[in-house]
């Protein structure tokens, strides 16, 4: 052959190489490999990988993610030795393979082994197609595409996760977990073989149905891999005395909710969080459990957080998730609801941070109108003088909103907001005193979070559902505020030595109610572990009779016994809390509020407090009460002690602590003021204008109306004078009323407008004006 003819022949197979590189490059970008799916399947899985719930894909098909890396060895073995022991080495096809099988089919009449690859078996199973000799050709061309896109490490990964082991499993670790409820990574010998030949009839082959045929193959498995010395013939003699029986299916049916909710946050496929699997199977055992005690459509919610790294350990959004007519659905952490009294203790902890009170201040349990918003106690009850702590333990609302109004809403809505407690309000409301009361919407999730200031020197994190979130968290208190409020709650208000204070802080909680009874709620902290629960109808309807103290605190302390019970949970020695050195045991007086001297008659009553940073604030006026400054009385005393003008020969000043006016009716007759204040002198006797005790009046307000219960003619009133001085004269619409005592009853027989009119020795009166209808 000329060389020109050898020139013209190489340029026709340079032509032809060509030509096929840039078809097989065009079909390759006409067809491109199939691996992105519309819909994938995902699964919500814990830290050490245990499954949680899983999301099926558009045909019903659930996985669980693997890598190499995270498949027992024992497995790679069984599957490479018997599928495809030259799979590192050809091209994705193996011809000597498809040869053999071609052989042995014509010579014994049926099919002997297969020839596919495992690169082939892949193509099949990211395109499934006919048993054809177009299917297979289609196979083929896929596999090529394959290998070159894809290294054979990332060919084997799609082999562990699309193989098919019956039914709706696909991949080993769904595998794994659904037939033996173990990590990929953990499998026996006897267990890696059998999944290794599964997938080759996966419905003819399924354990938990036809154990005989899954061990037999199984069996063939372990001796090929005797035969070729891959294992040693001890192990695969132990592995062959295994049986194969197994339980049916495990499916992950923990956390709905949570997963859920962490789905719509995320599209990885395999979602990991910090939630601890035998802890939340407890939780939500013990909600089904609890489901008959809930009234009708009445739903629950229990949240677990570890506070040392605000990791959320359980996640209960609902009593029953499969229960519509409780609103299963619903995922009652997420809820804005109304907190009812569970902020009081963030309220209380922020006053103390602004010296406006310590644990044992005297607030007012009585009485009070703010325009049109009257609040009560939950017992409909008053108390009178009252210590912050007392006030907290037993969650009585008039000191806490006594304290808000010093405080003032809109810094205290503020100042929660900072730390991520956001409190809803209706569009165009501005933070009021009705907050402290449970008056704006707030989540579980974020209140159990806010709580955590309580564990945390002050500093509130947010809670963390993934491992990947960082811990991020924010002053919202002093640690000494913190550290004091922790222990009023967990029962240890009374300041103690430290050599007798428990390092170890005692569980304490807090609970609350909403109006209406809508919604019952408990917080606790134990020594390590935050724990939040909600009671109640998600639809928001009432529940008559349910309170956080009957209806909370029963499920929240089950909750704490199986927390503290869980051994998973108690690797770790118990959290200490040592007093900060902000924080100091103190004495004080009511109803001063400050420490004085023994012996000092204006002690009254004296208590023993923590104080922090040595601050002792005089007792909180509520404003609008009363018209003297605070709970000094400043008068001027003759020689025999009695009350004179200052201009009076000889006299000389003095102060008298008094207790404040609107308590009285709390107190015994020789703490009020009418005997605390020295009598006045005949000779020189004081300015009335600049030491009268205000008159108050109390029983009705002035402007308002008052309804006759249906079918009653006559109304009652009882109405009680405060304040002033010597007797008192009650006036009805202008008419003198028999007796001259500080308290008056009469009926109403008539719907009319009223007016009732006191008056005292001093000239001094208080008038209400009301209507009657």
């Amino acid at each position: 052959m000329t060389a020109s003819k050898l020139k013209k022949c190489a340029c026709v197979i340079a032509g032809a190489l060509l030509f096929i590189v840039l078809a097989l490059w065009a079909a390759d970008r006409i067809w491109p490999l199939p691996l992105k799916e519309v819909n994938p399947a995902r699964v919500v899985v814990t830290e050490d990988g245990t499954p949680l719930w899983r999301f099926a894909d558009e045909d019903g098909i659930w996985r669980y993610p693997v890598t190499i890396e995270t498949v027992s060895p024992r497995y790679l073995d069984a599957l490479i030795h018997y599928e495809d022991r030259w799979f590192w080495k050809h091209p994705g096809i193996n011809p000597f393979s498809i040869l053999r099988a071609a052989w042995q089919g014509v010579t014994s009449g049926h099919v002997v082994s297969g020839g596919s690859t495992l690169t082939m078996q892949v193509a099949r199973l990211i395109e499934p197609h006919p048993r054809t000799f177009t299917g297979k050709t289609r196979q083929v061309w896929r596999a090529m595409q394959l290998e070159w896109h894809l290294s054979k490490r990332d060919i084997l990964t799609l082999y562990l996760n699309r193989a098919p082991f019956g039914g709706t499993l696909q991949g080993v670790g769904a595998a794994s977990w659904a037939y033996f409820g173990k990590s990929p990574a953990s499998l026996t010998p006897a267990q890696a073989a059998l999944l290794a030949v599964l997938p080759q009839a996966p419905s003819r082959l399924r354990p938990d149905r036809w154990p005989e045929r899954a061990q037999a193959s199984r069996d063939k498995v372990l001796r090929r891999l005797a035969y070729y010395h891959v294992w040693p013939q001890a192990v695969v003699n132990e592995a062959l005395q295994e049986p194969v029986w197994l339980a049916p299916r495990q499916m992950p049916q923990l956390a709905p909710l949570l997963a859920r909710y962490l789905a719509s946050r995320s599209r990885a496929t395999k979602i990991v969080t910090t939630l601890d699997a035998g802890l939340q199977r407890q939780l939500e055992e013990l909600a089904l459990n609890w489901k008959p005690r809930l009234p009708p459509r009445g739903s629950l919610a229990i949240l677990v957080v570890d506070a040392s790294t605000m990791k959320v350990r359980g996640w209960v959004g609902s009593a029953d998730m499969s229960d519509a007519n409780r609103f299963g659905h619903v995922d009652m952490i997420l809820a804005n609801r109304s907190p009812g009294s569970v902020l009081k203790p963030f309220l209380y902890a922020m006053a103390l941070d602004d010296a406006l009170i310590h644990p044992a201040s005297l607030l007012q349990d009585v009485p009070r109108r703010f325009g049109d918003y009257r609040p009560g106690n939950f017992d409909s009850g008053f108390n009178g003088p009252v210590s912050m702590s007392d006030a907290l333990v037993r969650s009585l609302n008039l000191p806490a909103v006594q304290v808000l109004e010093a405080y003032g809403p809109k810094r205290f809505a503020a100042k929660l907001r900072n730390v991520g407690l956001t409190l809803s309000l209706p569009d165009g409301a501005e933070p009021n005193l009705s907050l402290i009361l449970g008056g704006a919407g707030a989540r579980l999730y974020d209140i159990v979070a806010a709580y955590s200031a309580f564990m945390r020197q002050g500093r509130a994190a947010r809670l963390r559902l993934t491992p990947q979130e960082t811990l991020q968290d924010r002053p919202l208190m002093s640690p000494g505020a913190a550290w004091i409020i922790r222990r009023i709650l967990a029962g240890e208000a009374q300041p103690l030595p430290d050599s007798a204070l428990p390092q170890v802080v005692p569980f304490g909680w807090k609970t609350g109610t909403s109006y209406g009874y809508r919604d019952a709620w408990a917080v606790g902290m134990s020594p390590r572990y935050l724990i939040g629960v909600w009671i109640g109808r998600p639809d928001g309807t009432p529940v008559p009779g349910q309170s956080g103290f009957a209806s909370a605190v029963p499920l929240l302390n089950q909750v704490n016994n199986l927390v503290q019970a869980s051994s998973a949970l108690q690797e770790t020695r118990l959290p200490v809390d040592p007093r900060p050195a902000s924080v100091s045991a103190g004495t004080i007086c009511w109803p001063g509020g400050q420490a004085l001297e023994a012996g000092d008659s204006n002690c009254r009553r004296r208590l023993a407090t923590w104080l922090l940073d040595d601050s002792q604030p005089p007792t909180l006026q509520a404003p609008g009460q009363e018209r003297v400054t605070g709970t000094q009385y400043s008068l001027w005393l003759n020689a025999q002690g009695q009350r004179v003008a200052a201009d009076c020969p000889h006299a000389h000043g003095q102060t008298i602590l008094l207790w404040p006016l609107p308590v009285e009716p709390w107190l015994p007759a020789s703490e009020r003021r009418s005997a605390r204040l020295p009598a006045i002198s005949a000779q020189c006797p004081p300015l009335r204008q600049d030491d009268a005790t205000p008159l108050l009046l109390t029983g009705v307000r002035d402007g308002g109306i008052i309804k006759r219960l249906p079918g009653q003619s006559r109304l009652p009133l009882r109405l009680t004078s405060q304040g002033g001085e010597g007797q008192r004269w009650w006036f009805v619409n202008g008419v003198v009323q028999s007796g001259h005592g500080e308290k008056m009853t009469f009926e109403v027989e008539k719907a009319d407008d009223y007016q009732v009119l006191v008056m005292d020795e001093s000239g001094q009166t208080a008038v209400a004006r009301f209507t009657v209808q």
